[in-house]
């Protein structure tokens, strides 16, 4: 396995982006940290050209809009961040590309693909050239889903986003295991696990150790990384969340700081914890962050990871 500290000679790109940002204020943080939500899901208001696909809903019943994003990331510091369309919409990538057109500094996105559908590597080549598309996300985590990533369904994806050069964000919780394989064969492929391989439902049935197990296993994988996000969901206490901490640190002592990236995935627990208090939970909670630590994991290492300049 690469050593945590393998990448810190590789980050100057990310450095410069960081000096670029000059002195920071903004609720007490340290000077020039950049501060990158890993992934936020944006949506508008169902119309009859903008329908939700049958039997899903969304995570709050009121429209979570890039006009209510943007103050609530000013006002608790955050930088940038990255746009993870939801299912709701369907396989549809429009208005996370309108955030982008509208504030460009600020957004990028990583978009939804029909997966199901093998025509579908034909836009791949080309994937990039959508302003501000960075990659893409895929999801096994329900009835329908969940076959694709071992019946051959998703068996066409895996070269075709290695040989695109698409980073690819991952939530399977519960399978990560199956990453190995692809990350093996795929040794290009940039493989991102999304929420430390684990959701909820786990936690409920009392599986978190044995999940997160199977991510810890992942980090062997050089092209394998993972986020620490929505931790807050997978809690049974309040801000600060102090029963996810061994869950935290047992995925970053093994992937290391290049290789771990804060997110809030913050409308899947909303009622839970403040925008701030998603950041605080890691730059002031978790003691076995060093300040280098927390520069990469707040920020600087999801912008080299996805190549975000």
């Amino acid at each position: 396995m690469p050593s945590r500290r393998s990448f810190v000679a590789s980050g100057l790109g990310a450095g410069a982006v960081l000096a670029a940002q000059g002195p920071r204020g903004a609720g007490g943080q340290g000077a020039r940290r950049l501060i990158v939500d890993a992934q936020v899901h944006l949506w508008k208001a169902e119309s009859p050209d903008w329908q939700w696909v049958p039997g899903l809903k969304p995570q709050l019943p009121e429209p979570f809009t890039i006009e209510r994003l943007v103050p609530m990331m000013e006002e608790a510091g955050v930088d940038r961040a990255v746009i993870v369309p939801p299912s709701w919409p369907g396989d549809r990538n429009d208005y996370g590309l309108e955030a982008v057109r509208r504030y460009p500094e600020r957004f990028r996105v990583m978009g939804r693909i029909p997966l199901q559908e093998p025509k579908s590597a034909d836009l791949l080549p080309k994937w990039k050239e959508q302003g501000g598309m960075l990659g893409v996300r895929v999801i096994f985590n329900n009835p329908r889903t969940i076959p694709w990533l071992t019946d051959g369904t998703a068996d066409w994806f895996w070269p075709a986003a290695e040989k695109a050069a698409l980073p690819v964000m991952c939530f399977a919780p519960g399978r990560t295991a199956v990453f190995g394989k692809i990350a093996e064969r795929h040794p290009q492929l940039t493989l991102i696990i999304d929420h430390l391989g684990v959701n909820m439902a786990m936690a409920n049935e009392g599986k978190l150790d044995e999940a997160i197990g199977e991510t810890v296993a992942l980090a062997k994988y050089p092209n394998v990384s993972v986020k620490l996000s929505a931790s807050p969901g997978i809690s049974r206490e309040p801000y600060p969340f102090r029963d996810v901490t061994v869950h935290v640190r047992r995925v970053f002592d093994a992937y290391g700081p290049q290789r771990s990236y804060w997110g809030t995935d913050l409308t899947n627990s909303f009622a839970k914890a403040s925008y701030r208090q998603r950041i605080t939970q890691f730059t002031e909670e978790l003691s076995f962050l060093s300040e280098s630590d927390k520069d990469w994991v707040m920020g600087r290492a999801i912008m080299q990871r996805l190549k975000w300049t």
